[in-house]
């Protein structure tokens, strides 16, 4: 025991763990933060659809140890810069949950499945 505080050193309090469902929110949150990044379509092949793009992205989350793999499924701002959007969002969401859950963040993969076009981009498409 310490002296000073009456607790035990770092090394002798014990584990914590953090479930994938868990990792999966932190970056669903996460993600949801990113200029440009929404919610995903949601429904299967767009049939029953959601596009509340105000709402968080999902995430799958696989724990391999403390290595995480995270699947993104977000919906884009139309337009915007895709490349610049991606990378800040693959960035953000990798600091983050390293940060936040002590895990490495090992491959994290993103889909978009679907834009979201500003309503002039939307006229100027018809």
């Amino acid at each position: 025991m310490s002296a000073t505080l009456g607790t035990p050193p770092l090394e002798g309090r014990g584990t914590t763990s953090v479930p994938a469902h868990v990792v999966a929110r932190i970056a669903e949150q996460v993600a949801s933060e990113v200029p440009h990044i929404g919610s995903d379509a949601g429904g299967v092949l767009g049939v029953g659809a959601r596009k509340d793009f105000s709402s968080r992205p999902s995430a799958r989350c696989e724990l391999y140890g403390r290595t995480a793999v995270l699947t993104l499924d977000v919906g884009v701002d139309f337009p915007s810069p895709l490349e610049t959007a991606l990378s800040t969002l693959r960035e953000q969401v990798r600091e983050r949950v390293e940060h936040l859950t002590g895990l490495e963040v090992g491959r994290l993969d993103v889909t978009i499945s679907w834009l979201n076009p500003a309503t002039r981009a939307r006229r100027a498409l018809r």
